[in-house]
């Protein structure tokens, strides 16, 4: 696990490199082994000072959170955060000097270790992250990140770190104390660290010094009685209570700050463990880290298929999605062909890319050089016959089977025989468009999300005839342009899009019921959820909605009788208001200011004198996508859980603290989901009613998942 070395200089390097991983981790094994490294050098007379570095790319990720996921004791998590503190204190209180040679990306437990160092130097490159993460997976910093970046940086300048998870380049860590100096090359690191020990040598942490006082002031002090209250309030307005660890790293930093580094330890270490054994945390865990992590390796790839090595990209409409999906292609080293009915119109397509562009040249993000290369590589036409050449083309014209099927046939035609067609549909079932094509085998589905340069997700869809090479080629695309794939099978609105329509059609089927507008929408964000379902309804435009609805009613030959249905059906055909494209629909959108719900809602549909409870509210926005979901997985449109919670989280928000749609049952319990679903009918209708597997599940006593969620749930209570 570690590497141990003293060289003429008399100088121990402590480097880490797990041989049984591409990346270092801090597990059990690590800890002890880092303990006997520290005591080997702090024993030896002749040792001048300690580096401590790594023989991998990066210096170290973080705690192994398989590890943490499949704790549930919590006098065992107890022990191994009072263990790692031990070690820490080891290196601080052991009177060599110790520098923190940060080779690569330090996060979480890894910077921690950076912090147990007397000093810090980092190589000054854009692609190093540094930084204390733990909170975007529910946890809280456990190896003295809440006490110790406190007292090096200050309490005001930490809380944002902390709580935020930010991840800093090496600039902005220099800038914001959490390294003491950057180098420019790898080859400088060790000499740069051999020099601070030879001529500093400083082997005393400040808050270790007599008389040391915190920056920018105490718990005490009037500065920061007055701002943490309003970061306590702050921070329940954005989580709604949903999250425990933001309030834990809080509770830490007021309780720990007013004690001796060692009890500060304690403190950490019993909220610590309290997030560990979160629901919550376990949820955000496996599914933000384990099941996600296995989605970017390309865990769906069908096996045998040769790496399919894309160069080339064909977009079909230049519009908000093709100039997205142009971007990302060729920031990440594709050439891509932009297409549109004329050349004027792919290169209005084309500004989108020069504006981002624009933006990281402005902000030294990237070299001129680079601005040319990326821009260079996107060429744009009118020509269908430059699609010659590609190993793929996406097609991401407008809703329309008839222009599809066009662009299709156009494409086709000069085509190689090993190249794949994909279309960006969100709801258009892939088999049907495929009868367009000459090779069905070779046609599939990517649906993109929008913007496309800061949405994650990529949803494969997978027609009747789609081949194993497709797959392939589709997988290896979305991993070389950095997003997350989940793989599907065919069906109308396939996943993402049938799933997430039940949040925004619940909520107007409450707001037809009497349901005031505001209760709808609070209850939406309380819930856990970006954004209220009306307000969601009015981005993705009440317009597309109506059209969906109409093609299904026409592709179906069956006409919804769901209030919803006529809420969207009155706002586009009697009152005009498609949403915020217009500027109106469930909202107002005043020139230069914020948006407001549209003040004739409560007139068309009159509010109840007695409104429901909140938690009635959440539970249905909630509870109706979870049931979706598992028609989802039922009807085989996903094959597995975990896409299902990755789609949900990243595809449009579900609420992550859940681990998404699947693992919100587990969380609540399934045989208590079944009981509160049958009580939803009884008030709401047959749409909440729970399936037979739900049920039978339900008697038998199983989860989704193997992990015993609920007795975690138990016991965390």
């Amino acid at each position: 696990m570690i590497h141990y070395t003293k060289d003429n200089d008399n100088i121990a390097i402590i480097s880490f490199d797990n041989s049984n991983s591409s990346v270092n981790v801090i597990d059990s094994n690590v800890i002890t082994e880092l303990d006997q490294r520290v005591s080997e050098a702090i024993a030896d007379a002749s040792v001048k000072g300690i580096i401590v570095t790594s023989s991998k790319k990066d210096f170290m990720l973080g705690a192994d959170l398989k590890m943490i996921m499949g704790i549930n004791n919590p006098v065992q998590i107890m022990s191994i955060a009072k263990s790692l503190h031990a070690v820490f204190r080891k290196m601080e209180t052991g009177k060599k000097p110790v520098v923190a040679a940060i080779n690569g990306t330090a996060l979480g437990g890894g910077y921690e270790i950076c912090l147990a160092c007397h000093y810090r130097i980092a190589v000054n490159d854009s692609k190093i992250q540094i930084g204390l993460p733990e909170v975007l997976l529910g946890l809280l910093p456990g190896g003295g990140g809440t006490q110790k970046l406190p007292r090096m940086i200050g309490i005001q300048e930490a809380l944002p770190l902390l709580l935020e998870g930010r991840k800093l380049r090496p600039e902005q860590a220099l800038k914001s104390g959490l390294v003491n100096q950057l180098v420019d090359s790898q080859e400088q690191l060790i000499p740069a660290a051999k020099a601070w020990i030879v001529n500093i040598g400083k082997s005393v942490q400040p808050w270790d010094e007599e008389g040391f006082k915190i920056p920018g002031g105490g718990i005490q002090s009037p500065k920061i009685l007055q701002m943490l209250p309003a970061a306590a309030g702050l921070t329940l307005k954005k989580t709604y209570g949903n999250y425990p660890a933001p309030a834990a790293i809080l509770n830490c930093i007021y309780e720990g700050l007013q004690l001796p580094i060692d009890r500060a330890s304690v403190v950490e270490c019993r909220y610590f463990t309290q997030c560990v054994l979160s629901p919550e945390s376990k949820n955000m865990i496996r599914t933000l880290f384990i099941n996600m992590n296995e989605a970017n390796k390309g865990e769906a790839r069908p096996a045998g298929i040769p790496p399919t090595n894309l160069k080339k990209v064909g977009i079909l409409g230049a519009g908000m999605m093709g100039a997205g999906i142009a971007y990302v292609a060729a920031s990440n080293g594709l050439n891509v062909v932009l297409k549109d009915v004329t050349k004027e119109a792919a290169e209005k397509g084309k500004e989108y890319s020069v504006k981002l562009l624009s933006e990281k040249l402005s902000k030294n993000q990237i070299s001129k050089e680079k601005y040319d290369e990326l821009l260079g590589r996107i060429h744009t036409t009118g020509n269908p016959a430059d699609m010659a050449g590609c190993d793929l083309v996406i097609e991401a014209v407008f809703e329309n089977r008839d222009l599809k099927a066009t662009v299709t046939k156009e494409s086709e035609a000069v085509l190689t025989a090993n190249a794949v067609f994909a279309s960006n549909t969100s709801t258009l079932p892939i088999t049907g468009l495929a009868k367009a094509s000459a090779r069905p085998k070779n046609f599939i589905g990517l649906h993109f999300f929008s913007p496309v340069d800061k949405m994650q997700l990529v949803e494969i869809i997978l027609g009747k005839q789609t081949s194993d090479y497709a797959i392939a080629m589709a997988i290896d695309f979305v991993k070389k342009i950095k997003k997350t794939p989940i793989v599907v099978n065919d069906g109308r609105g396939f996943f993402t899009s049938r799933v997430f329509s039940t949040y925004l059609f619940e909520g107007m089927e409450c707001l037809a019921e009497g349901v005031s507008p505001a209760l709808i929408e609070n209850a939406g964000k309380m819930a856990g959820m970006p954004v209220g379902p009306l307000a969601l309804a009015d981005e993705v435009s009440i317009e597309l909605c109506y059209k969906i609805n109409k093609q299904t009613e026409a592709d179906t030959g069956k006409k919804s009788e769901a209030a919803a249905v006529g809420v969207i059906n009155k706002f586009i055909e009697e009152l005009h208001r498609p949403g915020k494209k217009a500027n109106k629909g469930f909202y107002e959108y005043p020139e230069g200011g914020k948006k407001v719900l549209w003040t004739e809602l409560t007139k068309l549909y009159p509010v109840l004198s007695q409104q429901p409870d909140v938690a009635e509210i959440k539970k249905r926005l909630l509870y109706i996508q979870a049931l979706e979901a598992v028609k989802c997985l039922e009807e085989n449109i996903i094959t597995k859980p975990a896409d299902g919670d990755i789609g949900s989280i990243l595809g449009w928000g579900f609420a992550p603290y859940t681990g998404g749609v699947i693992s919100f049952i587990d969380c609540i319990g399934i045989k208590k989901f079944v009981n509160e679903c049958n009580s939803l009918a009884k008030k709401y209708g047959k749409r909440f009613k729970p399936t037979r597997r739900l049920k039978e599940m339900a008697a038998e006593g199983k989860n989704f998942y193997q992990e015993k969620v609920v007795e975690v749930l138990e016991v965390s209570n």
